[in-house]
């Protein structure tokens, strides 16, 4: 299957907000859809632990978009080490994937 669906974690009061990273994202042809939700992070960083609030972005992409997609991140995100945690869906309804594969049909 060629759907994946990426997650990355976005910090909550960052210069870019976290939506406008979103659009990006799905402006240059990276993802097909990316779901905000606010969340609250309790992590490990450099010997201590932290705890922050965030936004947490799923992205649903294509497995050919994924090299870029994470260089765009990596380029492009706030944090020295950003979340960048790929998943690969056991189902995909056929309608969504369809439209997924090829978002601007």
């Amino acid at each position: 299957m060629d759907a994946r669906v990426v997650l990355i974690t976005y910090p909550e009061q960052a210069e870019t907000p976290a939506w406008a990273f979103a659009r990006q994202l799905v402006e240059q042809g990276l993802a097909a859809c990316v779901n905000l939700a606010p969340v609250t992070s309790v992590y490990r960083w450099q010997g201590r632990v932290e705890q922050d609030r965030e936004v947490l972005l799923i992205v649903k992409t294509r497995r050919q978009d994924l090299e870029a997609l994470e260089r765009f991140v990596h380029e492009h995100h706030p944090y020295t080490v950003p979340e960048f945690v790929v998943l690969t869906p056991e189902h995909v309804a056929l309608a969504y994937l369809k439209w997924l594969l090829d978002p601007r049909s």
